[in-house]
């Protein structure tokens, strides 16, 4: 009798079998060198920004056009392969990290802009268009995208699709949903698909909600009809020092209770003013405990007029510095900081974290406090930076990936800001996605009952659960033994939140 095979050998010898199948099937519709499958050349595409989590895919398929988008579907279709589409990579949850018997379908080659039309404010764009690329060809005609994510320079608007992203603007403008008409791609199965309508409504169900921050796991997205907005004649942006975490917070649910809605209201703690001040220097006040961004755009008189007003607010708050920009480059300037956010943690750690979390603007402070409890829980370092308007978190844990134990306590510090977000009323995702990184703590947000209503959802559109699997949505029986491993390690904080 036989001895089994390690598990190494036979995972090993399932890859190349599958390949054997596959490669010729798709080498019918592609050329060559569309087809990447040794591990030099598929390392690249092992992980998203999400860089503590890495597997190398079975192939990646650069298709050049829609045809070959459609094929590829059809061939891993037909095979039942599973397919994890990408676009730049910037995704910070995990989405993008590739399946070990899979094809990841890269949709870079994807990047024109098919048409602007100044008349009905509208772009027309293929997924591999970057976020910023539009607001550039829109501006000869005094328009813009409004939707601003801090990789706005790097991310597409395929991704932005994926994740519902936003940015420092979408307190006043929205998010991607918000601001997308209509997207058009393919099924799994490589036929046609559309939500939304160039129309102000669609026929039927409002699916265009339930595409958009889907993470790749219902259809494919090839074109995007985004909306523009005119550029405003005037932004003018202070900033505002808080001797105080409680105050800086307050003053954020305070300026929303006066009944301003500011295109941006942004938050920062000291950790992460001295980190983006060295990087750039913005001119942030580093004695502050935290400074807020809030910023007014319109015509002169409008800025004029809710300038005066937020300032107002602000010092009845309790701010002990404020600061108004007089020019352009000067408001860039304090919004420099704030966009350099990311890179400027990568200075001062050779990891980081982002987790992203949204909670009710009235509790900011609370999640900073608590966030400071768990640096000494976990003895790890994080600094803070939030879309404060909305209630959207940025905690960036600061950790080297090479110690397993700091990654450890690292995956159980953004676990526990999660939870804590969840027991103060809030989501367990805001902008970034769920992916691989927040699995576990879709347990303790929603019952078994409620996974089990996503998966149908899915289902509907993917019922052999090839695009993007393993993401998202926890089955049963991760959700149960996550329950069990915190029950035994006694790191229930909220026992009344996990629904296992």
């Amino acid at each position: 009798m036989n001895a089994p095979l390690p598990h190494s050998t036979q995972e090993s010898l399932q890859k190349r079998e599958l390949l054997a199948q596959l490669l010729p099937a798709l080498e019918a519709h592609l050329p060559r060198h569309a087809l990447l499958y040794q591990s030099e050349d598929t390392t690249p595409y092992e992980c998203d920004g999400l860089t503590a989590y890495r597997q190398r895919p079975l192939l990646v398929a650069l298709p050049e056009t829609e045809a070959q988008v459609a094929a590829v579907l059809k061939v891993c279709h037909r095979l039942q392969v599973p397919v994890v589409a990408r676009g730049a990579g910037t995704g910070l949850s995990g989405g993008a990290m590739p399946h070990a018997l899979g094809v990841t379908l890269s949709l870079a080659k994807f990047n024109r802009i098919l048409r602007i039309d100044p008349r009905s404010r509208t772009a027309v764009v293929q997924c591999g268009v970057r976020n910023l690329a539009i607001s550039e060809a829109a501006a000869p005609y005094g328009l813009y995208y409004a939707p601003d994510p801090s990789s706005q320079i790097a991310c597409t608007i395929g991704g932005n699709v994926a994740e519902n992203s936003g940015g420092v603007h979408c307190l006043k403008y929205g998010l991607t949903l918000h601001n997308v008409l209509k997207v058009r791609g393919f099924g799994v199965d490589g036929e046609p698909i559309e939500f939304g309508s160039d129309a102000l409504d669609t026929p039927g169900y409002d699916l265009m909600s339930v595409v958009v921050g889907s993470e790749g796991m219902l259809a494919v997205t090839l074109e995007v009809t985004v909306k523009l907005v005119p550029k405003p004649q005037l932004a003018r942006c202070i900033m505002a020092s808080f001797d105080d975490l409680r105050k800086a917070g307050d003053a954020v649910a305070s300026v929303i209770a006066a009944g301003i809605i500011p295109a941006g209201l942004e938050m920062m703690d000291k950790p992460m003013t001295a980190a983006v001040e060295d990087f750039v220097h913005a001119g942030y006040d580093l004695s502050a405990e935290a400074i807020l961004l809030c910023e007014s755009d319109g015509t002169p008189e409008e800025v004029e007029e809710e300038i005066g007003r937020m300032s107002e607010v602000l010092r009845a708050a309790g701010a002990t510095g404020i600061a108004v920009s007089n020019s352009e480059a000067e408001r860039l300037r304090f919004w420099s900081g704030r966009k350099n956010a990311f890179p400027a943690s990568g200075r001062i750690s050779p990891d980081y974290m982002c987790m992203d979390s949204t909670i009710p603007r009235a509790r900011l402070a609370d999640i900073l406090l608590a966030i400071a409890e768990m640096e000494k829980k976990y003895q790890l370092r994080c600094a803070n930076v939030f879309h404060a308007g909305d209630g959207n978190l940025h905690p960036l844990i600061l950790f080297d990936a090479n110690d397993p134990d700091q990654l450890r306590r690292c995956e159980l510090f953004g676990a526990d800001i999660l939870e804590t977000s969840v027991a103060m009323g809030g989501t367990v995702t805001g902008e970034h996605g769920v992916g691989v990184e927040k699995l576990n703590s879709m347990c303790v947000q929603f019952s078994p009952q409620e996974n089990a209503q996503m998966f149908a959802l899915k289902a509907a559109f993917d019922p052999l659960g090839l695009l993007n699997p393993g993401k998202v949505i926890p089955t049963l029986q991760r959700c149960a033994e996550y329950g069990k491993e915190l029950v035994r390690g006694g790191k229930l904080k909220h026992p009344d939140l996990p629904r296992f």
